[in-house]
This record gives C-alpha cells, sequence and structure tokens, in this order.
C-alpha cells in the first residue's frame, strides 16, 4: 500500500490496482487570493500532478470536511479521473456545483463503511480544531450547488470527518483535525495514524495532554505521520514550509510531537508534500 502527501490533508493511498483520495487541494491559492478575490480550480497544476503521479485510476475522492483547502479541488479531479465524491451533504453540493452527476456523489453518515476496491473505508464523527478569526464558520453548511468562481468563505465547514482504511489485514487512521471527540476512537485501532497538527501550536499544555490521550493512546499506531501541518498558501511547485510563523511555529510543533511519540515508542514520519511512502506490503 503506497501513501502519496500533496500538502495540507491531500492524501493517495495505491494498492497497485485501485486509488483512493482523501481530501483534494491542490491548487493552494495564495493568502491574499483567498481574502480578497474568487477561487477556482487551476487545472493546470492539477493535470500535471494527475499526470506526474499516475493518478488514472482513482476510483474515489473522501472528504473530510468542505473548507476550500480540503475539497476545492475535487470536482475537477474526479472529472478528469471518474471517481465517485463520498462526502457530508455540504461536500455533495461542491460537486454538484462543478456538474458532477448525482451516481457519483455519496453522501455519508458517521457510522458507514464503503467497499472500494480492497479498501474498506469507515466514516467517524469528529470535530474541527477550535475556530479562529479568520475561520469561524464551524458546523455551518454549504446549502446549495456551490460553483466556482467563489469566494474563499464560501466554503463552510461543513462538518468534520475521519477515515479508518482497512486493506489486506491492515489499517490507518486519517485524523485531518486537530481536536476529538472524547471517547470516540475508543476500541479503534490502526498501524498507521495520519494526525493533523494544525492548531497544535496555539494549544494550551493540558489540551494537547487530552489530544494525544484521545488519539495516539487510543489507536496505539506503529507510525504517526503529521498532516495539516505545512503552509498551504504555497504552491506545490515550491519548496514546502511549515505553517507562517503569525499561525503556528512549526518547528516547536514537530519537536513536541516527535518527543511524545519517543517517549510513547511510537515511529514518527514526515512526508514532504509530493513523497511518497509504502505503509505495508
Amino acid at each position: 500500500m503506497k501513501a502519496t502527501f500533496f500538502g495540507t490533508t491531500t492524501l493517495l493511498l495505491d494498492d497497485g490496482k485501485d486509488q483512493v483520495l482523501f481530501d483534494a487541494h491542490l491548487t493552494r491559492p495564495s493568502f491574499l487570493k483567498w481574502q480578497l478575490g474568487r477561487l477556482r480550480t487551476d487545472t493546470e497544476t492539477a493535470d500535471r500532478i494527475l499526470k506526474e503521479h499516475d493518478i488514472s485510476r482513482l476510483r474515489a475522492i473522501f472528504i473530510s470536511h468542505t473548507h476550500y483547502d480540503h475539497v476545492m479541488d475535487a470536482p475537477y479531479i474526479a472529472k478528469r479521473t471518474g471517481a465517485v465524491i463520498y462526502g457530508s451533504a455540504s461536500a455533495v453540493n461542491v460537486g454538484r456545483g462543478g456538474n458532477i452527476p448525482e451516481d457519483r456523489l455519496v453522501r455519508f453518515d458517521p457510522g458507514q463503511t464503503y467497499d472500494v476496491g480492497d479498501f474498506r473505508i469507515t466514516v467517524i464523527a469528529s470535530l474541527h480544531s477550535k475556530p479562529t478569526v479568520l475561520q469561524s464558520d464551524l458546523g455551518e453548511e454549504i446549502g446549495e450547488p456551490l460553483s466556482q468562481p467563489c469566494r474563499g468563505r464560501d466554503y463552510k465547514e461543513g462538518g468534520s470527518y475521519d477515515f479508518l482504511v482497512s486493506h489486506s489485514g491492515k489499517s490507518c487512521l486519517i485524523r485531518p483535525s486537530f481536536n476529538y471527540i472524547e471517547g470516540q476512537l475508543e476500541g479503534i485501532s490502526a498501524d498507521v495514524l495520519f494526525l493533523g497538527t494544525a492548531g497544535f501550536g496555539r494549544a494550551d499544555a493540558e489540551t494537547k495532554k487530552r489530544f494525544f490521550s484521545e488519539t495516539v493512546d487510543k489507536v496505539k499506531p506503529e507510525t504517526v505521520i503529521p498532516v495539516h501541518w505545512d503552509n498551504f498558501f504555497r504552491p506545490l511547485k515550491k519548496p514546502a514550509k511549515g505553517m507562517p510563523k503569525i499561525r503556528e511555529d512549526t518547528d516547536r510543533v514537530m519537536y513536541e510531537v516527535s518527543g511524545y511519540l519517543q517517549r510513547k515508542n511510537v515511529n514518527f514520519l514526515i512526508l514532504l508534500p509530493g513523497t511518497s511512502i509504502v505503509l505495508w506490503t
């Protein structure tokens, strides 16, 4: 099983036969464009990445929530590949706005499990990281088809979800956001945990302790790979950097997370955008 990370929380899993994408953010508009302009998918960038990474067997796109940096490019990628979009009611409306046929839009609910080829994917209710001045729409939905070009703020959160992916007797848990529902992961284990860290640096010590307790300590992974650590306002064709210092001290975040995992004897691996790893064979 190969995993490829495209920055933010966009992950491609590939078993050699089928591919499944989790979130879809390749365009990565600048901060000013997000704040002041209108957004549309950069089709040249999307086409280049689809070709370079041979994303030609894509069966499904699962959306963790519907902020633009998680869902913006899903309709275009679905059109180019024929993939089905799975997500909340808000994600379905993003797909409709991109003219994806209804038979390739699946509204999911927590607890549902979907078989895609040999992948078994279970949807788990989750929570977005705490609201900020720039992002305070948690719980709001996209109530009608959303077409591009549109404002970044038109992409409402629409509910947040984690995904447990099982395949060939192994599993990984994708948790895109730095938050938790107490007890939600009780009894769930995974070999690999993709752990969202955006917001970790602004949290107090008690919040960090509880977060680790409700994620790493519950799931007991062999390996943790952080996601949502990079500056998603930088295009993928430029070298990756951590979050802007005004939002997060990424170096400090990685130091604290790696220190905790070292004490727990859990492997810690950082993937740069555009790189891959074999999770298991």
